[in-house]
């Protein structure tokens, strides 16, 4: 006879507990203040479209990256050997695949022609551009942003071709709200410098 009371005053206590714990456990992951995207100057337009041989494509691969930039968050440089992490910030994906598409977006709205993201099809004759993405942070010495670009281009004929990149932008506050645009002009800058340099422009 007392089966559904206490039924009942299970169903009262679950939620109860839940609230107790409340201040213990997290449900979620903390959103952070500032999301950070590589948001290209240059587009192609709407309805774009190319076709051609594979001989004409560009093939632009994932930069490789070291560990400390292997992450969402957005490196700071303290001193000569330390590295925190920006409070509040977070890019949106990893830092070399989101200037990998920056890249390719923008030899597509300059060329006009074929441009593929992704694997190596393990086809040879094209126009590969490989690369390493030095830096993509901030520096608390000199309050900067930093992006720094290793690029291989690699052409039909498999002449290889290799130079760095970079642009710097000072006086940026160390905060997400202030870095966030800082690294996109930042990397919308060396993107620019990249595609010029690969399509001889």
């Amino acid at each position: 006879m007392f089966e559904r009371p206490l039924r009942l005053g299970a169903a009262i206590l679950a939620p109860a507990m839940l609230l107790g714990l409340s201040g213990c456990l997290s449900l979620g992951p903390k959103v952070p203040d500032q999301l950070i995207n590589f948001t290209p100057r240059e587009v192609a337009a709407p309805g774009t479209a190319s076709a051609g041989a594979v001989t004409d494509a560009i093939f632009v691969f994932e930069p490789e990256v070291e560990d400390r930039l292997d992450v969402n968050r957005v490196p700071v440089q303290i001193d000569a050997t330390s590295v925190a992490y920006l409070e509040d910030a977070t890019y949106v994906d990893r830092p070399s695949r989101l200037f990998q598409h920056l890249v390719a977006e923008t030899l597509r709205a300059r060329r006009g022609g074929l441009v593929v993201e992704g694997e190596d099809p393990g086809i040879k004759v094209r126009t590969r551009l490989y690369g390493r993405l030095v830096e993509a942070g901030y520096d608390a010495r000199t309050s900067s942003v930093t992006v720094t670009y290793d690029a291989v281009a690699v052409s039909p004929d498999g002449t290889m071709r290799q130079r760095r990149f970079g642009s710097t932008l000072p006086g940026i506050a160390a905060e997400a709200a202030a870095v966030a645009p800082a690294m996109n002009e930042a990397a919308n800058n060396v993107a620019g410098e990249v595609s010029g340099w690969l399509l001889g422009r």
